[in-house]
């Protein structure tokens, strides 16, 4: 009896320093990040038969197990990715507000500055002052766009720079979780009945570094060996094989770089933006939002530099000359071809460049141009529309979008794609290249008088001005209109040398007309607005074209002026500032929608972590009891010992 009771209080003894130390680990590890709560698990040992009866032969630890709630663990993890991402969406965001507010705010500035030194020049042309400061307004504003080119590449750099470190993070992540994985299996191997608890924490506590970088699902098998699976499914650790994360440069724009997942054997590309976490966060920055104003500013520089230049293109400077571009001209050889990118896997050798027609009708969307084997096929890679634009070899090939697709050299292959960014570098290649205050073109060459006997409102007005010095260098002009009969309108043309062309047909509806008409090459152009009539076959509505050069004449600068108000950008709805407000507002919207997220990531994380925390946290006040109880079943079952021994020396000393 004594040595069943004996052995009865060494079980007892032995299961309450267990239970003493399981509680002394958890006290230990309270700050630990990632740890779980273990718990001895104690059960009772089997009875010993005596005669009719059992008696209870003591207790033992069955298994020290983690507290550990599948559900709410995963809760928390898919919290941690919404949270990674939404972080680091506004992180991105924000930074991308305060270039826009920065940069953004001295573009708007130095357009209103440049503006209003054309209005002094339009006041007082002549003055070579005035001059000199529209051409150093011109530098200041190019030299600002250039500067916020600069700062979306430090932008694109520091996001591949971060997209570069997650990647190799994760790599390390693989790696570790792999070895954790065998460290499991071997401990789980031979008559090991228990788990490897502070093993597993590790594992989960890589897990979530690794939920914050991306969306994590996991499988573990029987032996405790877990699957690890990022994204849409694709597998980052099998089991005890890791696989590694790498970057590799973009096609066809190497700066976009991509993710490929490497094995052993061969290699699997990853779509960046479906990953979720904070990488995808970063792949939809520099891949959407960043592009996206990026192209907004190229299209507002683009449409600065080609409207101030047609505009100075249709006046004369103080050398009587016509105008030369004030800014880099929008079609130069390297911006055409800097526009067009060829896809690394193209078979064929084809270059080819884009040219612009059209300012107001180019998009800021990004077009794939495909070789079918028989025609050029291009996609609109916003809204996926495709059109034909013809045979190779038939080009140039205009489109509907204010621009030309042009074969440069060579020949495509079949499937050979080129991507094309209409607006590409128009920031970073912008540039003044008038170099004298006096090139500024601000008389007009010509101009259009009615006749004092006109009586009707219509009017006949230059629209655009194709070589100055020749329309100059042919006057004087006539153009009489006459409606004759009623409802049928004509006009004739006269040139320098008095002679009258034969009556030529027009539609009083604003119709645009070359003069002098063909077959003549065309110097200017003219427009025929209202119902100019005269009232019978000998008194047609008379205008009188003549030279009107002249120091004083601000006639051209005036209309330069005026380019301010007019609604240039995005199919001529938008004025310069209207598109830069437009471009500036969207993004201060994005981050303030990308903070709210982010606050509300936050607060779910936080609500998901302490659900979890109720489960598996260490609460130092339940464990301070469970010291006090475990206390205090050691010191009974030393007693139980000492009862034991007293009861057999007892016995010793009856048998003497």
């Amino acid at each position: 009896m004594s040595v069943n009771l004996y052995q009865t209080g060494v079980s007892g003894l032995l299961a309450a320093q267990q239970q003493l130390a399981t509680t002394g680990h958890n006290i230990s590890n309270v700050n630990t990040d990632g740890y779980t709560r273990q718990r001895a698990e104690q059960n009772a040992s089997m009875g010993i038969s005596n005669g009719t009866n059992y008696i209870g032969s003591g207790t033992y630890i069955q298994d020290i197990t983690r507290i550990y709630n599948q559900f709410s663990y995963t809760e928390q993890l898919n919290s941690q990715s919404s949270l990674g991402y939404a972080k680091a969406a506004f992180e991105k965001l924000d930074q991308l507000n305060e270039t826009m507010s920065l940069n953004g705010g001295a573009i708007q500035t130095s357009i209103e500055q440049f503006y209003q030194a054309v209005n002094g020049m339009a006041d007082n042309p002549s003055d070579m002052g005035l001059r000199n400061i529209a051409l150093s307004q011109a530098e200041v504003l190019a030299s600002d766009f250039r500067s916020i080119n600069q700062s979306f590449d430090q932008l694109e750099k520091a996001t591949n720079g971060e997209i570069d470190q997650i990647a190799r993070n994760i790599s390390e992540i693989s790696t570790q979780l792999a070895a954790i994985n065998e460290q499991i299996l071997t401990s789980q191997g031979g008559s090991q009945v228990g788990q490897a608890n502070d093993l597993l924490d590790k594992r989960d506590q890589l897990i979530t570094e690794l939920g914050e970088y991306t969306k994590v699902q996991t499988v573990t098998d029987n032996n405790g060996v877990m699957t690890v699976m990022i994204g849409q499914g694709s597998t980052l650790v099998a089991g005890i094989t890791p696989l590694s994360m790498t970057v590799v440069a973009g096609d066809p724009d190497p700066l976009q770089t991509q993710l490929r997942l490497a094995g052993p054997n061969s290699t699997v590309a990853l779509q960046g933006s479906t990953l979720g976490g904070s990488l995808a966060a970063k792949f939809d920055f520099r891949d959407n939002d960043l592009m996206q104003v990026r192209a907004e500013v190229n299209r507002l520089a683009a449409g600065v530099a080609a409207t101030l230049n047609d505009a100075q293109s249709n006046g004369l400077n103080l050398s009587q000359q016509q105008g030369e571009n004030i800014f880099t001209d929008l079609n130069t050889t390297q911006m055409q071809q800097g526009r067009v990118l060829n896809s690394a896997k193209n078979n064929g050798d084809l270059q080819g460049r884009v040219n612009i027609s059209d300012i107001s009708l180019v998009p800021t969307d990004e077009f794939e141009v495909r070789f079918d084997g028989t025609n050029y096929q291009m996609t609109n890679l916003t809204d996926n529309s495709t059109v034909t634009l013809g045979m190779p070899g038939t080009g140039p090939f205009a489109t509907a979008h204010g621009f030309e697709f042009i074969e440069d050299s060579g020949t495509p292959s079949t499937n050979d794609v080129f991507r094309i960014r209409p607006m590409e570098n128009s920031a970073a290649l912008m540039d003044v290249t008038l170099n004298d205050g006096a090139g500024f073109a601000a008389s007009s060459p010509v101009a259009i008088t009615p006749s004092d006997n006109n009586v009707s409102s219509g009017k006949v007005e230059i629209t655009s001005m194709l070589d100055p010095e020749g329309a100059r260098a042919a006057m004087p002009m006539r153009i009489d209109v006459l409606e004759n009969p009623p409802g049928t309108f004509t006009y004739t043309y006269t040139d320098s040398s008095n002679v009258t062309s034969a009556p030529i047909p027009y539609v009083p509806t604003a119709q645009t007309i070359d003069l002098p008409p063909s077959p003549a090459t065309a110097l200017f152009q003219i427009e025929i607005t209202g119902m100019p009539s005269g009232s019978a076959t000998h008194a047609p509505e008379q205008f009188f074209i003549d030279d009107a050069y002249g120091l004083g004449n601000s006639t051209n600068m005036t209309a330069m002026a005026l380019t301010q108000e007019q609604s240039v950008l995005n199919g001529s709805r938008e004025t310069f500032s209207e598109s830069l407000a437009i471009s500036t507002s969207d993004i201060g919207s994005k981050a303030s929608t990308a903070m709210l997220n982010s606050d509300t990531s936050q607060a779910l994380y936080t609500q998901a972590y302490n659900r979890n925390q109720a489960t598996s946290g260490v609460n130092l006040d339940e464990e301070a009891a469970n010291l006090l109880k475990f206390q205090q079943a050691y010191q009974a079952a030393s007693q139980i010992i000492s009862t034991a021994n007293t009861i057999f020396d007892t016995l010793l000393a009856a048998a003497r």
